[in-house]
């Protein structure tokens, strides 16, 4: 493996544990949102109307990220059980296809959700003083990175994952 492409291969490798460090911040606050929507309606009853919908917002942002982290270790996007069922040569083939089907769905995921924030950034969102834009970021920058972790994967050729990589590998 060429330096390049080794030095590309670990600032993707540092993108997707940041993005899935963010995910899992986002289900956290989610969850801390929640609890206070709770105690908030059935303690003080009193229940605030931001809390449902930014913790919509946080919850698309995790799906995305961890879809599009997913997708960089090949298991979104991937038909393992027929795969490790075939030869060498038509894996290849089996590979590279769920790699370009993933690419596209992130490159439509990513220009339509774009669409959509820019159609909606001037609305304020019901219930919470944010523009409603935000409700479809998640769409655009996880189909953003959906997009780039699927090249990367047609580029590089076979990935496994740190935690599943064994010794001598």
């Amino acid at each position: 493996m060429s330096e390049s492409r080794r030095g590309l291969t670990r600032a993707l490798d540092g993108l997707a544990v940041f993005v899935l460090g963010l995910a899992g911040a986002a289900l956290v606050a989610m969850a801390l949102i929640q609890a206070w929507q709770v105690f908030a309606r059935y303690v003080l009853n009193d229940s605030p109307g931001w809390t449902e919908p930014l913790a919509l917002l946080l919850m698309s942002f995790a799906v995305m990220f961890g879809a599009a982290v997913a997708v960089r270790r090949e298991t979104h996007f991937a038909f393992q059980t027929v795969l490790h069922a075939l030869p060498e040569r038509p894996q290849w083939l089996l590979k590279s296809l769920s790699r370009l089907i993933a690419a596209a769905s992130g490159a439509g995921l990513m220009v339509l959700g774009g669409t959509l924030m820019i159609d909606e950034w001037p609305v304020t969102m019901a219930g919470a003083p944010l523009p409603a834009g935000l409700k479809f970021a998640g769409l655009c920058v996880g189909g953003s990175l959906i997009l780039l972790f699927s090249i990367e994967r047609l580029l590089t050729g076979d990935y496994h994952a740190p935690e599943t990589t064994e010794a001598g590998d």
